[in-house]
């Protein structure tokens, strides 16, 4: 293929499956998913973040692919955890670390999936683009009955459409969306109902629990002509057992978004919070944190826990599969964090009980 063909793939592919990049190059004035009132984040057409840098272009996106600097990754990267058999309801708090972004929420007896994903490839096509490197820390035949589901933007390596449909003959859950998910969700099966809200906007999931849809610093798109036309979020979720604090990706950016997070919810018991997919720093950083900066966020919201996760799974951005958890130890012992405060989860891997 040649070079100028070549880039143009490559720049769809990373567009669609990865959270980073923007591609300047298609542009489209019609929004399918989501039709409503201009706001501080939506401009009648695109959703946006506030004072943040939104899109890269053609040139940034070739700059980074031809540049080097990206690490070996193995073809398998094994978890020292087994897969997880979970119990069938948990009365106090419980998570397991499915792979990459994917968490089994576990709190005062329901079960909550966060951005499932099951697919061999993070990608809208089979024969290319991510591949799993390790298998789910749960398998899907394992799961307790699901009572919500909550995803926090359409990225393919946090929205993967046939499991949602599975999910939904299989377990009937509340999906929970930001604005404009809804409809990409239908595409996979038109009878799912999913709950769409704006930031500031929350789901009442019984039993004591709300969520709450809060910003995060990040974009959306499933292919070259849709980019920013559904909107992203993070997710509080104030239960019996505690405030828990879940951001699926985000960039650190001037840190508005996190402190009031604290100032209307209280400390988090528990903060989730992505570590990987950040270099080249020169290009990632509006999208993604890397590890100190997620430490950062940590201690800026007060939690008495935090769980790394969007790492080791996939391999998405430069670095190689285990330099988040050990930049991860850095950041801590720099700031004189005890390690346990802040772990690095694996697939498998169970926080909790």
């Amino acid at each position: 293929m040649k070079n100028r063909g070549f880039l143009k793939f490559a720049s769809a592919m990373t567009v669609m499956t990865l959270g980073g990049v923007g591609y300047a190059a298609h542009r489209r004035n019609r929004n399918p998913y989501y039709k409503g009132p201009v706001s501080d984040h939506f401009d009648g057409v695109r959703f946006f973040s506030p004072g943040q840098p939104q899109d890269k272009g053609v040139g940034e996106v070739a700059r980074w692919q031809l540049g080097g600097g990206r690490e070996a990754w193995p073809a398998r990267v094994p978890s020292p955890f087994p897969p997880d058999a979970p119990p069938e309801r948990v009365e106090g708090l419980r998570v397991v670390h499915i792979g990459h972004a994917s968490l089994l929420i576990q709190v005062a007896g329901r079960n909550i999936l966060v951005d499932p994903v099951y697919a061999r490839r993070a990608s809208p096509v089979g024969f290319t683009g991510p591949k799993r490197v390790n298998p789910p820390g749960i398998a899907f035949s394992a799961l307790p009955p699901i009572d919500a589901v909550l995803i926090t933007h359409n990225h393919y390596d946090h929205l993967d459409g046939p499991i949602l449909a599975r999910l939904w003959a299989e377990h009937a859950p509340t999906f929970v969306a930001p604005l404009g998910n809804d409809a990409i969700i239908r595409s996979y099966d038109a009878t799912i109902p999913v709950e769409t809200r704006d930031w500031g906007g929350s789901v009442d999931l019984g039993g004591g629990i709300v969520v709450h849809l809060v910003p995060a610093y990040h974009w959306s798109a499933r292919g070259v002509n849709d980019r920013r036309m559904a909107l992203w979020c993070a997710f509080v979720l104030t239960t019996p057992r505690g405030v828990l604090y879940h951001v699926g990706d985000t960039g650190y950016g001037d840190g508005a978004i996190f402190r009031p997070v604290r100032e209307r919810f209280g400390a988090p018991r528990l903060a989730t919070l992505p570590i990987g997919a950040y270099e080249p720093r020169w290009f990632m950083q509006p999208q993604h944190m890397n590890p100190e900066e997620a430490v950062r966020v940590f201690r800026e919201v007060g939690a008495e826990q935090a769980l790394g996760h969007h790492w080791g799974t996939f391999r998405l951005t430069n670095e190689g599969p285990g330099e988040p958890a050990e930049a991860l130890g850095r950041a801590l012992a720099a700031a004189e964090i005890p390690a346990d405060r802040f772990l690095a989860l694996r697939p498998g891997q169970v926080w909790g009980g």
